[in-house]
């Protein structure tokens, strides 16, 4: 092919990031955007659809800008997106009709009481691999469509449509004609059969959501539609929700390995193959899914780890920004008894408990920010370890950690996990394995790379961090912490 570059857009939870890949999957150039969070009440968190959309080709065009490559020659676009994040919007106007319910927000944990009591627990878990909960998006479509005038009538009506992230970029890019969305987002809404590959009519009867308003659903490699907003016509090739995009990215295409990304939170996720697992405490999604494979993973989710540090920096005002905290950790000699149980949105796996609240506990006058930096970065850590404990658990356990993320920046935190876990941990080359992998499925699909063998080939290992700590001061920080998230538990209820 003539052209000489992918490029991939990144939309999380606090900002939009586009990244400029060549055809060795080097990173030519990049740029971000935060974006602006909403909490109208406690527990709530919300985001501007449009300010997603505008922000994100923002930082398209200036990361082609930085990386002096012409849009005739990026061979393909790729999105990878927050996952669970709903957007409900007017199909004649491509107007939202209300704020996207962001995956942190408990808003919808009315709707999965009442799921709960009507006894779908089993159903749910059964269809979809998943809990209920109000991370996912189909109570989250339920609460809107219950709360705003007409709307399930208009949605009936095929008025009204459904996105993910991914949905609602792909609609706005392409004019308002492509209402699609990939397996892997599919798989998170609570409303999609993951055995079978379908929107399941059961389980959209039980959360009363019309099917006229749902995407189709597609494979994560394969040619989406066109835009035209960065100046000639690109096609979007590659769509995947961002942890899968993150294990496609660290090429975790092999049952067994595992990889966990440190963003706004913590996913740990482990390639299961066509085996579908279950696990206690653990999530069954689909892992990959391109033309040619279809993988399962199981998978753990910690709700706030990288936003505890953003909370630091715009909540408390103690530091100005996130790599502060490494110095501060490492300024003291150990954690003084002081836990931080960042349950800021409840606590996901392996607890999944909507009603747990951030706890700061073993404070004493001698307390002071270094404490804090050092407890918020101890959680992070922590909250991993809950999730690889339950993987092994499973009969998955993790003898190497493959990680990525912003978070893997930090040396005080790379060397507590690998500490607290005892195993070796390995920072990915390409930290922003995400965006990478997102590349990835767009290349494989318009024939920039020929198959996953040779994405394989061009993993590369940054750093890689031995476990030093002794046995016996590993399991009693740990049981520290353990103490701690069971004060954290059920305090909102």
């Amino acid at each position: 092919m003539s052209a000489r570059a992918v490029l991939a857009l990144d939309q999380g939870t606090t900002g939009s990031a586009a990244l400029v890949f060549d055809v060795e999957g080097r990173a030519l150039a990049s740029a971000d955007r935060e974006i602006a969070q909403h909490y109208p009440e406690p527990g709530h968190v919300e985001h501007d659809p449009m300010e997603i959309y505008e922000t994100t080709v923002a930082v398209g065009r200036e990361a082609l800008t930085k990386a002096g490559v012409a849009a005739s020659d990026v061979a393909a676009i790729g999105i990878t997106n927050q996952r669970e994040t709903t957007v409900v919007w007017d199909r004649a106007t491509s107007r939202p009709i209300a704020p996207a319910v962001v995956w942190q927000s408990r808003a919808s944990a009315g709707v999965c009481e009442r799921l709960k009591r009507e006894g779908l627990d089993p159903l749910v878990r059964e269809r979809t691999g998943l809990v209920i909960d109000a991370y996912f998006s189909g109570t989250k479509i339920r609460w809107l469509l219950d709360r705003i005038p007409a709307a399930r009538e208009r949605a009936a009506a095929g008025e009204l449509a459904f996105g993910t992230i991914d949905s609602w970029l792909i609609w706005k890019l392409s004019g308002g004609t492509a209402h699609l969305t990939d397996r892997t987002n599919a798989s998170r809404t609570l409303l999609y059969d993951i055995r079978n590959g379908s929107w399941d009519d059961e389980l959209l009867g039980a959360l009363d959501v019309p099917r006229a308003m749902l995407p189709e659903v597609r494979s994560s490699s394969e040619t989406y539609a066109g835009t035209s907003v960065f100046g000639v016509p690109i096609p979007i090739a590659g769509v995947a929700g961002d942890q899968q995009a993150a294990l496609f990215g660290q090429t975790c295409t092999e049952p067994g390995e595992a990889k966990n990304t440190y963003g706004t939170g913590c996913f740990l996720l482990a390639n299961t193959g066509p085996a579908l697992v279950r696990a206690e405490g653990l999530l069954t999604t689909i892992g990959i899914a391109t033309p040619h494979e279809l993988a399962y993973a199981l998978e753990g989710s910690a709700f706030v780890t990288g936003a505890a540090v953003q909370w630091l920096r715009d909540g408390l005002g103690i530091i100005r920004e996130a790599a502060e905290t490494e110095a501060l950790a490492s300024s003291l000699h150990g954690n003084d008894g002081v836990y931080l149980v960042p349950a800021f949105a409840g606590l996901g796996a392996p607890h999944w408990d909507m009603y747990a609240r951030g706890a700061l506990l073993g404070i004493t006058r001698a307390t002071g920010r270094a404490h804090l930096a050092r407890a918020t970065l101890e959680s992070i850590a922590y909250q991993t370890r809950d999730l690889v404990d339950a993987m092994a658990a499973a009969g998955q356990p993790v003898a190497v950690l493959k990680v990525d993320g912003g978070g893997t920046a930090n040396r005080f935190l790379m060397q507590f996990q690998a500490d607290l876990l005892g195993v070796p941990v390995e920072v990915a080359a390409v930290r922003e394995t995400t965006a990478l992998g997102a590349a990835y499925l767009a290349g494989l699909a318009t024939g920039i790379w020929r198959d996953i063998g040779e994405l394989r080939a061009k993993r590369a290992v940054a750093e890689r961090y031995e476990p030093r700590m002794s046995a016996d001061e590993r399991e009693s920080l740990y049981a520290g912490w353990q103490r701690a998230v069971e004060r954290a538990k059920g305090w909102a209820r």
